[in-house]
């Protein structure tokens, strides 16, 4: 693959146009090869739900049909027939064109995928990746993945996690876009202040002490979060003509850097049949491109003040010691710069308690 979401031969047109419908079939094929498994996830979930709607509807049909006979006698005997008739056919017709725009949706993604020199894939199952989002709850997938290698690792996918509440359960439904990066960094987000509503919308907290300040208007679209001690270190990464990159192009976006990565979030879908949404992402990414290969570096101080080596070799204990200023630190981050120390959030537990006391006053009178 040597076209980058950098390059200038943006090719959008297998998105919106034609799809031919034994190139959809042979791409369906290519599909179902890749997976290891002859079964998926998602056609054990479907025959179970046909089966649970199938039982139900026996019943349904059951009860209604005991109910006409006992009226209606053997006169009611057509509308008996007719009507399961008409479910089934109405129920299968909706199932059909639904697996039919999939397969397609499907298609287009790949075509596109191939035409900017990247490759497709329809799911991944528990992704291992390090960033926030990608911890949380059960049944983890990342769907519709586009992924490039050229100039370096970009991955642009949706993605989703259910979190259960007691007997009810919650999916949330995030689009993502993952950028390997040279070397770790410290872990740090910024929280893009255009797409909060009564607060963040990320799905973790921060200490506040954690949060910094940068100069200019970068504070009016971002709240930056560092860890203690790191503050020099992201005034370093974040210059001022890097600032100005994620305001110009990324201020709707939240931000995570993490490890040897940096990840894009937002709530809608990432990876679309919409033109002007890859557009839009390409633009972001060959933007920052341009800016963060700078941040390679970049080197953690404190594994070198800290490391067995340099400690040895300033108590004398070495029989020879490294030229002064000669001695550059291991890429990596120190422990204490690995991830950001998290904030309790009490609205749920005051969520918990108001409902209990309202039970309780309820009980009482």
């Amino acid at each position: 693959m040597t076209a980058s979401p950098q390059s200038s031969t943006f090719d959008a047109s297998a998105l919106t146009g034609p799809a031919d419908p034994q190139a959809v079939r042979a791409f369906a094929a290519e599909l179902r090869a890749r997976r290891s498994s002859g079964v998926s996830v998602g056609n054990v979930v479907g025959i179970v739900v046909l089966v649970v709607v199938g039982v139900v509807m026996l019943g349904v049909f059951g009860s209604i049909f005991g109910d006409i006979l006992r009226r209606g006698g053997a006169s009611a005997l057509p509308v008996m027939i007719a009507v399961p008739v008409v479910v089934v056919a109405g129920g299968s017709a909706i199932g059909f064109f639904v697996w039919r725009a999939n397969r397609i949706r499907r298609y287009r993604l790949g075509a596109f995928a191939q035409a900017n020199g990247m490759e497709y894939t329809d799911r991944i199952a528990s992704p291992g990746l390090p960033g926030m989002i990608f911890g949380l709850g059960n049944g983890r997938l990342s769907t519709d993945v586009v992924r490039g290698r050229r100039p370096r690792f970009v991955e642009f996918g949706n993605y989703q996690y259910t979190i259960k509440h007691g007997k009810s359960s919650t999916t949330y439904r995030w689009g993502y876009v993952a950028v390997r990066l040279d070397v770790p960094l410290p872990n740090i987000v910024l929280d893009a202040l255009g797409n909060n509503g009564f607060g963040s919308n990320l799905p973790a907290s921060f200490q506040r002490a954690q949060r910094l300040s940068l100069e200019g208007d970068f504070d009016r679209h971002f709240t930056l979060y560092c860890p203690g001690g790191y503050e020099q270190d992201a005034l370093y990464l974040f210059t001022p003509d890097i600032m100005a990159r994620f305001i110009d192009h990324a201020a709707q976006l939240d931000v995570e850097i993490i490890d040897d990565w940096m990840f894009l979030y937002t709530k809608r879908q990432v990876s679309t049949l919409d033109p002007a949404t890859w557009a839009w992402l390409f633009g972001v990414v060959g933007a920052l491109l341009t800016k963060i290969d700078q941040w390679s570096r970049w080197r953690d101080d404190r594994l070198a003040a800290g490391g067995p080596a340099g400690a040895d070799a300033a108590s004398g204990r070495l029989p020879f010691a490294p030229p002064a200023g000669l001695v550059t630190p291991p890429p990596g981050v120190a422990p204490q710069g690995r991830r950001l120390k998290r904030r309790v959030t009490w609205l749920p537990f005051l969520v918990l308690a108001v409902g209990m006391a309202l039970w309780f006053w309820s009980r009482l009178n």
